[in-house]
């Protein structure tokens, strides 16, 4: 580097180099009075309105079945500027929902694809793009640079690291989320009203959280949720405020129904919006969850390793033909979309409520194959599912197995399972 050359930042000082406020305007142009009539001539927002929106700046956490339709939302009525967070590429398995993107994108970071989206829809909004996982260090310059805050994300770590940041900052936040066929919408810090902490003091337990692609999802349910929490966003932006009274909207899409749940108030208890704070900087939130901050699929560790089995060894198992038991405890809908031919099929719900029919179907196929084995020696019984979670919750159960006639079982999950089996046995085996 040459004598006064200026050193280059590093990528990540880039990526979160807070944006200058917008400047207030005047008055509308008049393109931008014939692209925006519709909404102009409503009582409730009117000219004051739009130029509070073009001065408006949110900040969009994810770029996915919720945040595209928002974005997409927010960029068509003409809010100022969009910062986009995702540190995620387009995958073939998200364009059923996330309406952004498309095949042409697939491989492209998500906030780059979907500024590159909006801009052709307004090219009058700034987007930017910010390429990374939102953390303890870039969470609160970023929130500080924008009005208010729009939390798209899929997990419960960055959930309360967005709304502890958004307490420090000062800032509203939009929350919402979905998944099969329900989801919730709520506005936490906003006119007095209670932060996201103050409902949920303490994260729950990591196995108990599931994502969309553990549970799946109708790609048109988080399409409703972000275009109403684009909705919240843009009357708190015009000035119109956020539905009256702090309270939580509910839907299931199953019966076409919303309903209100009335949320308590500000706690004055609470560790982050209390009136004395235990939470006056941001922390290490998966450490605090217990789960990464991450959409991805978790991965649990319920079991020693002597109760666990990888798809290598389980491939040998079979090229070997040892005598043994496979049960595949997915849900039907996964077995109806691919399966291993040697399976028995008992649900992980069936043998969580103890079904008397599933379990004798299971103990005799049990006893039919241990026939030609040592009956003495403890006969082996493997559980898979889709990735090596739900079949260890039933090695648990498995486990404690008796009945008449039964002898002695092994139990084991296959790690991974079958995704793991498709990524490194099977390459023809479908993924999903």
């Amino acid at each position: 580097m040459s004598a006064g050359e200026a050193a280059r930042p590093s990528p990540a000082a880039e990526e979160i180099r807070a944006p200058p406020p917008l400047p207030p305007r005047a008055g509308l142009s008049r393109p931008e009075i014939a692209r925006y009539s519709r909404q102009l001539v409503l009582p409730e927002l009117g000219v004051a309105g739009q130029l509070r929106l073009s001065a408006c700046s949110v900040l969009v956490v994810g770029c996915g079945g919720l945040g595209c339709p928002l974005a997409q939302y927010l960029a068509a009525a003409g809010v100022g500027r969009l910062g986009l967070v995702d540190h995620d590429a387009v995958e073939l398995s998200n364009l059923p929902r996330q309406v952004l993107h498309g095949e042409s994108r697939l491989g492209r970071p998500k906030a780059r694809s979907a500024a590159a989206a909006l801009r052709e829809l307004n090219s009058a909004v700034q987007c930017v793009p910010y390429e990374l996982a939102l953390g303890r260090d870039t969470a609160l310059p970023l929130v500080r640079a924008y009005d208010v805050v729009a939390d798209c994300s899929d997990n419960v770590a960055t959930r309360y690291l967005v709304n502890d940041a958004c307490v420090l900052a000062g800032k509203p936040l939009v929350s919402a989320s979905a998944l099969r066929l329900e989801g919730q919408l709520a506005v936490y810090g906003y006119q007095g009203g209670p932060c996201y902490r103050c409902l949920f003091p303490k994260p729950p337990p990591p196995e108990t959280v599931t994502n969309c692609a553990d549970g799946g999802v109708l790609g048109v349910v988080p399409g409703i949720l972000g275009s109403l929490q684009a909705l919240e966003v843009l009357k708190i932006a015009a000035g119109m405020g956020a539905s009256s009274g702090p309270a939580m909207l509910v839907f299931d899409a199953l019966a076409g129904r919303f309903r209100h749940i009335k949320l308590r108030p500000r706690d004055p208890n609470c560790a982050v919006c209390g009136d004395n704070p235990s939470v006056t900087a941001l922390q290490d939130y998966e450490l605090f969850c217990g789960s990464s901050a991450t959409d991805k699929c978790r991965r649990l560790c319920l079991l020693g390793k002597d109760e666990r089995v990888s798809v290598e060894e389980y491939k040998n198992i079979l090229d070997g033909e040892v005598h043994h038991v496979l049960v595949d405890v997915r849900p039907q809908a996964e077995v109806d979309i691919c399966r291993l031919a040697q399976a028995v099929f008992v649900p992980l719900r069936k043998l969580q409520e103890k079904d008397e029919g599933c379990l004798q179907v299971l103990v005799q196929r049990i006893c039919e194959a241990r026939r030609t084995s040592d009956e003495n020696a403890a006969f082996p019984v493997y559980v898979v599912c889709k990735l090596g979670n739900d079949s260890q919750k039933a090695v648990k159960i498995l486990q404690g197995l008796s009945y008449p006639g039964l002898g002695l079982i092994s139990v084991k999950d296959i790690k991974g399972g079958l995704m793991a089996w498709a990524a490194k046995i099977n390459p023809e085996f479908p993924q999903y």
